[in-house]
This record gives structure tokens, C-alpha cells and sequence, in this order.
């Protein structure tokens, strides 16, 4: 069958890779691909949300089958716009999409569903937002409530911080109307652990558990980025606690999306803070994390090919999701500078020598290639992924690849797999 791959990150690169190993597999388009995705397939010059361009593509390839990457073009529709042609779309509809698309539905879906989550109240007015957050004090959580490319969530420390993050967000419109409604909660204090599940209505069947890390520095220091690194498992959620904690996040919102006529297809990714009353959602995503997709592949041993058919078909309780006993982690290498202003256009160095190190696979994210050379293209630029027996292993065949690769000011933590390594 053919596939068609939307997006051009890490996680686009990671699904390519892994949908290349299935027999069912005869060819894989990537739009709009990056500097390693084109290693694994065909890139395609269709951006994420060209959904017009996206669904002709697909029409005039006779594609078998679409995985999108990203949230973008779920929010937007592409399923439905897919579904006009009879082509099948591995990822929810527009509504149920909403869990990721705004901050304010994902927070009544689990009120209405009743998953564990922080008390919010929902803003569209700034001086109330202000009002509420002088009553409640710090710390407190601001979440702009439309997609900001995972940067719309700020933890703040202090009221004033707070009342900075509301009028960057909804009066100076730092992430357009993106931040013209705000959700704002109160801020759990623990360990967090990602939760994904290959979803099916009501039906799911679970990938393990992992554990991104967001911020920047290390320590789980400065602002948030889109992820840094990720491991799986994640001792905080051991393997005896997955389907319990799936009856508490995953069935509820498959089953309330399921009664009102919306059922979820795809991935559902629960984000989830470890506080001393227990697991609490902090955020629902309708995709692969990313960085988490990484490590989450490389551990998978069954045909991805097989489970996706098997979700957009209605029959994933057939499908078993096998798992290999390693553990994995991904430490992303990341421009100089980012999440804020970075440079683009630098040569990577190093790709043969990381690869040969046992167990290791490096996924581009920001990059393209020209002229013979990969070239940096972005923020997080690679995510360097390791198998090893333990997390201990797994770590330093990741950063021993790490240190076979260059290009200019290139940054990464030298953290990631610690919190795990501790436990």
C-alpha cells in the first residue's frame, strides 16, 4: 500500500522510518518531509496545512492510507476533507481534535468525563483573567487556549509573572488568536509521565509509558520548549500500572467523545503529572509527542502499518502492539538559541560515525538537504535515540552518538534519563 506521511519534524521522520519496515508498506510519501525523511521515502512540497493540495495529492497518487504527524492538519480537518474522497485517515476528526486544538474544550472534556485534572476557570477577557489570578496567587498556570507549537503553557512563579504571561498572551497577542482566550489552572506539583494509546472508538491498545522533558536547561530549567528528550518507560508509571491508569484517562474521554457521536481514531496521548493524590492530566494530545514518538518506535516490534489499518478499520482489539524489553531514549540536539531567535543554514557533521554506535538510529527534525549537505532548518534540529538493556545503557549510547555529531552551536541537555536513573 501507499502511504502519505503530513509534517516534517522528528516524529515525521521516526513514522517513516517504521512504516518502511512493514511488508505492507510498497511506498511512503513525506509532506513536506525534511532532510532525513526524504532517507526514508519521497518528500512532497505540500505544507501541513494545505489540505486542498494534501487531498489531490492523495487523490492523484491513489494513497492507501494518511498519517498526519502534526495537530495542525487534524484541527483543520483533513480527515473529513480525506473521507470525501475515500481516502482513510490515520487520526481523529476535527471535533475530537479539539482535545489538542483548544485548551479550554480538553479541560471540560475531562470535567464532563471525569478525569483527574487541575481546577481552571476559562478567559476571554482580560482584566478578568487578571482579577481571578491576583485573588488566587502563584504559582499558577497559563495556557493560551489555541495551538502555539507547544509554547503556549507557562508555569508562573510570581502573580506578576502571571499578569506579564496574560497581557503577552491576549493583549499583545504574542501567539495571535491563539492567546485570545486563556485557560487558567492550578499548578501541580510532581513528576510527569507521557501515556499514549493506539485508539479505535472505544477500543485502545497501549503503547508504554515515557517522559519528555520540556524545558530547555537542565534541571528542568528555563522557558518550555517542544521536548528536549524523551525516555520509555518511565519508572513513574511502571508497566502493573498501565491499564489502571488507562480506565482513569484513556477510557473516559474515548467513551464520552464515543456517546456524542465523535469517536477518536488515532492516538490519543495523555500528559500526565504525578502529584501525591496521584496521576492528574495536564493536557491531552491527538498525536505522536514528539520527541516521545522516537524512543516509543524504536521500542515497538509489530507492524505500525498493521495497528494503524487496524484503528481506521474499527478492529484494533485484534491487533496485538508487541514491545522489545530495551529501553530507549532520545536526547534532541537543538540550534543555539532556541526556543528563542536561532540560526538556520549550518552544515551537519557526523551522521556514519553516530549510526555505528550499537543501537542507535538519529532522527532529523529541522532539517533539509542541499546541495549534497544536511543543513540545519530549524529549532530542534535532531533527536539521537538509543536502545540499550537498561536506562543506563540506553543513555550513553545516546550520548556517545551525540558527540560523534556537529554543527555550529549546537546544544543539548546532558540530563535527559536522569529523573529515571534516580528511581
Amino acid at each position: 500500500m501507499k502511504v502519505l506521511i503530513v509534517g516534517s519534524g522528528g516524529r515525521e521522520h521516526a513514522l517513516a522510518w517504521k512504516l518502511g519496515q512493514s511488508p505492507k508498506v510498497s511506498e511512503i510519501f513525506i509532506a513536506p518531509g525534511n532532510g532525513g525523511t526524504r532517507l526514508e521515502g519521497t518528500n512532497v512540497p505540500i505544507k501541513d496545512d494545505d489540505l486542498p493540495g494534501l487531498v489531490k495529492f492523495a487523490k492523484e497518487n491513489k494513497i492507501d492510507l494518511v498519517v498526519a504527524g502534526p495537530e495542525l492538519p487534524l484541527v483543520l480537518g483533513i480527515k473529513e476533507a480525506l473521507s470525501k474522497e475515500g481516502i482513510p485517515c490515520f487520526g481523529p476528526g476535527a471535533y475530537a481534535a479539539n482535545l489538542e486544538g483548544s485548551k479550554a474544550f480538553s479541560k471540560m472534556v475531562m470535567r464532563d468525563s471525569g478525569v483527574p485534572t487541575a481546577p481552571f476557570q476559562v478567559f476571554d477577557e482580560f482584566e478578568r483573567a487578571k482579577s481571578f489570578v491576583e485573588s488566587k496567587g502563584a504559582p499558577i498556570v497559563i495556557k493560551a487556549d489555541g495551538l502555539a507549537a507547544g509554547k503556549g503553557v507557562v508555569v508562573a512563579s510570581t502573580v506578576e509573572e502571571a499578569i506579564e504571561t496574560l497581557e503577552s498572551m491576549m493583549i499583545k497577542k504574542e501567539f495571535g488568536s491563539a492567546g485570545e482566550r486563556v485557560v487558567v489552572e492550578e499548578a501541580l506539583k510532581g513528576e510527569e509521565a507521557s501515556f499514549l494509546a493506539f485508539c479505535s472508538g472505544e477500543d485502545y491498545a497501549l503503547l508504554p509509558s515515557a517522559q519528555d522533558h520540556k524545558a530547555v536547561g537542565e534541571g528542568d530549567t528555563g522557558p518550555n520548549t517542544g521536548g528536549m528528550g524523551a525516555y520509555s518507560p518511565a519508572p513513574i508509571l511502571p508497566r502493573e500500572k498501565y491499564e489502571e491508569t488507562a480506565e482513569l484517562v484513556i477510557k473516559p474521554v474515548l467513551k464520552l467523545l464515543a456517546d456524542r457521536g465523535e469517536p477518536f481514531v488515532g492516538i490519543l496521548y495523555a500528559g500526565l503529572m504525578y502529584t501525591p493524590d496521584g496521576p492528574s492530566v495536564l493536557e491531552y494530545n491527538v498525536r505522536f509527542g514528539d520527541p516521545e514518538c522516537q524512543p516509543l518506535l524504536m521500542r515497538l516490534d509489530s507492524d505500525i502499518a498493521e495497528i494503524m489499518l487496524a484503528c481506521v478499520e474499527n478492529r484494533i482489539s485484534e491487533v496485538e502492539v508487541k514491545l522489545k524489553p530495551e529501553t530507549t531514549i532520545c536526547v534532541v540536539m537543538a540550534a543555539g538559541g532556541y526556543p528563542g531567535p536561532y540560526e538556520k543554514g549550518m552544515e551537519i557533521t557526523g551522521f556514519d560515525e553516530a549510526e555505528q554506535v550499537e543501537g542507535v538510529k538519529v532522527f532529523q527534525a529541522g532539517t533539509t538537504y542541499k546541495d549534497g549537505k544536511t543543513l540545519t532548518n530549524g529549532g530542534r534540529v535532531l533527536g539521537v535515540t538509543a536502545l540499550g538493556s537498561d536506562l543506563a545503557a540506553a543513555q550513553v549510547r545516546a550520548y556517545e552518538a551525540v558527540s560523534k555529531l556537529s554543527f555550529k552551536d549546537a546544544y543539548f541537555r546532558r540530563d535527559i534519563g536522569n529523573k529515571g536513573l534516580k528511581k
